[in-house]
């Protein structure tokens, strides 16, 4: 039988010894992007911190989601491309492209938390190599489920229409960046937006981190 390998472990394991040269970083996301799938598991990997932020692609205007039929096929082709060049599963949700804003409720209250990994990995595996509906409540429970998070806060953050200001207004903060798409990485240095970007995001936090280690 294999080993099990858990990311806390190991990440526990080479993280500086002092707090100051951390490895740091804000990943902004919507759950209805395959991009968000392909991105977040290098960023569990990549960081020692990271602040799971949920964001409106509808107020970012993103390109990372199809804005009308025409775009849907070239998002397809780029995202199966990506998937196999990284060597991940990909399969596409039934109702996809539409918006998850149960999902994302649920996201924001995971990150508040501090279960917000647990969540966007769980969601994400079960939309885009499930082929799963996240705002489904069954699915959407299973996720919740499989980051720890209590079923009774879930379902009731699903209904609380407030948080989506909170996601809007992250995607202000990105649009004032200059970003044009999700996810995005904010890290001490700059913005680095597009899933492609992760190693990018992640080199110049731990260049910034052994800069404030010196």
């Amino acid at each position: 039988m294999g080993e099990v390998i858990r990311l806390e472990d190991r990440r526990a394991r080479r993280r500086p010894e002092t707090v100051g040269d951390a490895v740091r970083a804000e990943f902004l996301f919507d759950l209805a992007s395959p991009f968000t799938y392909l991105a977040a598991e290098r960023v569990e990997r990549a960081f020692d911190e990271v602040t799971w932020t949920p964001a409106c692609s509808r107020t970012l205007r993103c390109a990372s989601m199809p804005a009308d039929f025409g775009d849907v096929q070239e998002i397809v082709d780029h995202a199966e491309e990506r998937a196999a060049a990284l060597r991940l599963p990909l399969q596409w949700p039934e109702r996809w492209p539409t918006a998850v804003p149960a999902a994302m409720r649920v996201a924001h209250y995971a990150a508040q938390q501090g279960r917000g990994g647990a969540f966007v990995l769980a969601a994400t595996r079960l939309a885009f190599a499930g082929g799963f509906d996240l705002d489904d409540l069954e699915i959407l429970t299973e996720a919740a489920a499989a980051a720890g998070l209590r079923l009774d806060g879930c379902l009731k953050a699903a209904r609380e229409e407030r948080r989506d200001g909170a996601m809007e207004a992250a995607s202000r903060r990105l649009l004032g960046a200059g970003a044009d798409r999700l996810p995005a990485l904010w890290v001490d240095r700059g913005v680095f937006w597009g899933e492609d970007r992760v190693g990018d995001a992640a080199a110049t936090a731990r260049l910034h981190a052994a800069a404030a280690g010196r």
